[in-house]
């Protein structure tokens, strides 16, 4: 044990080191209505199509699982580099992007370049969270955004719908989130929807799926066809962020492999029995392990750059 002790001081001294660069009151004077920009396109956007809340929050996970919460999955492609907005997780998939635009140029207009597309989407995760009736958090902000991004990184980094729960817990493991973490953020998937080619092998082919569930959806995603056909990953209450999804889980009605995974004989199974009757517990652990999800490696300090267009580097 004493052998693990002086990694574990310079590990302990570096999270310090860096939570101390992130704060929520980072732009407190240099952007004091930033938090209100955000939650009013945000409001306006989710208002206008609630599935927005979800996409944000997606959008926000996906970035931060690549290289760090640095928005590197915003930038567009160029002659220099392929982005990631084309990779196999994210093409058809993550959206949002003209959101976050609209959220940017609103910021621009108040604090010129002072906010970072990665504080930004962060902040727009948590208030699409907060809208459609979840838990809201305080966001540590002081991120700087990535110059360039990784088309590689990012097909292989990203947790897909078909992973075991070994496959989950080794993911999250490796950026530093417990099982835990991993069990509470999936339950993301209380708001969303999913597309019939990510899901057809669950509802055909998967043992442990209610039978009348299968059916419902079957209608909609055939055995052939229909691969973009959407289906909600929470079915009782698609546009409200609670812990429905823990419940649907228990019922063997999880819409992906990947989610079923977390309710089927192995370790997680009392974590997910407790969220589906605690709501309280499930949105405490979601909003500690967002907060933990946004000190993925971030940008700070000189590191990076404010961007003035996050579809490219200045």
């Amino acid at each position: 044990m004493a052998s693990l002790l002086p990694g574990f001081i310079v590990f302990s001294l570096l999270a310090g080191v860096l939570h101390g660069q992130l704060s929520p009151s980072f732009y407190a004077t240099t952007c004091p209505n930033l938090q209100t920009i955000v939650r009013s396109v945000m409001a306006q956007a989710v208002s206008q199509e609630p599935r927005m809340g979800a996409s944000i929050l997606r959008l926000f996970f996906h970035d931060c699982f690549v290289n760090g919460c640095d928005a590197s999955i915003l930038l567009d492609d160029t002659a220099n580099f392929t982005g990631e907005k084309n990779a196999a997780p994210n093409a058809n998939s993550v959206r949002g992007y003209e959101v976050i635009d609209a959220i940017k140029t609103r910021v621009e207009a108040a604090c010129n370049a002072t906010v970072s597309c990665a504080d930004i989407v962060a902040l727009a995760a948590r208030d699409g969270v907060y809208l459609l009736g979840g838990p809201t958090w305080a966001v540590p902000l002081g991120r700087r955004d990535a110059r360039t991004a990784s088309l590689d990184a990012a097909n292989s980094n990203l947790p897909g719908p078909f992973s075991s729960l070994a496959t989950l817990i080794s993911m999250f493991d490796a950026k530093g989130l417990s099982a835990q973490d991993m069990t509470a953020l999936s339950g993301a998937h209380t708001i969303g929807m999913a597309r019939c080619g990510l899901f057809r092998s669950r509802i055909f082919n998967d043992a442990n799926v209610n039978a009348s569930f299968a059916a419902e959806r079957k209608l909609t995603c055939p055995a052939t066809g229909g691969d973009g056909n959407l289906a909600p990953l929470d079915v009782a209450t698609p546009n409200l962020f609670d812990s429905s999804f823990y419940r649907n889980l228990v019922a063997a009605r999880g819409l992906l492999h990947s989610d079923q995974e977390l309710f089927n004989g192995g370790s997680q199974d009392a974590l997910v029995r407790n969220y589906s009757v605690n709501a309280t517990a499930f949105a405490s652990d979601f909003s500690s392990a967002m907060v933990k999800l946004g000190y993925l490696s971030p940008l700070t300090g000189k590191n990076g750059e404010i961007r003035l267009n996050c579809r490219k580097a200045n």
